[in-house]
């Protein structure tokens, strides 16, 4: 039998068949993606290069001789690989539990595909299991927390948490 860490390498594997060659790789964080950046990099020749959603994925792609390039210097990407935190049946998914919220949406949004990465542990009922993660600028922290609690939520500031955009997570 496949243990969770088979699976997800199994999926990150799966992802290498929507890589084009000559391309740029749009590439998430977390330990979905660490498998698919350790997959890309027996690729790593085919491709030009990779954007990342983190500083986490940026060190382990350069640590596999995988340029990485700012998101600034792309217009457009081919993919985006990323994994999700949970998955519901209707393929709505919470993305983000990481801190990594902005550059992955950031990094998306460049992208002409999004491929999502995931084994049967991020499947779920209902959304919700966990928190929902919100990233806010540290100036903003009590604003956003408010407002959230206006629609009836109960915001909480993430202890300890500091984003790789300087942001703070209130889950």
């Amino acid at each position: 039998p496949m243990n969770q860490q088979d699976l997800k390498a199994l999926v990150a594997k799966a992802a290498l068949a929507y890589i084009e060659p000559g391309s740029l790789v749009g590439v998430g964080t977390g330990s979905t993606v660490d498998c698919f950046i350790d997959a890309l990099a027996t690729i790593r020749h085919t491709i030009s290069g990779a954007v990342s959603s983190s500083e986490r994925s940026s060190e382990r792609l350069r640590s596999h001789g995988i340029a990485v390039f700012d998101s600034n210097t792309v217009e457009r990407l081919p993919v985006y690989v990323d994994g999700a935190d949970e998955i519901d049946p209707a393929g709505n998914m919470i993305k983000g539990g990481g801190a990594a919220l902005t550059r992955e949406k950031i990094v998306a949004d460049v992208a002409a595909r999004f491929i999502c990465i995931a084994d049967e542990s991020k499947q779920v009922q209902r959304l919700g299991r966990f928190p929902l993660p919100v990233e806010v600028i540290p100036c903003a922290t009590a604003q956003v927390a408010r407002a959230l609690d206006a629609l009836g939520g109960r915001a909480v500031l993430r202890d300890g948490v500091i984003t790789d955009n300087g942001g703070r997570i209130i889950d």
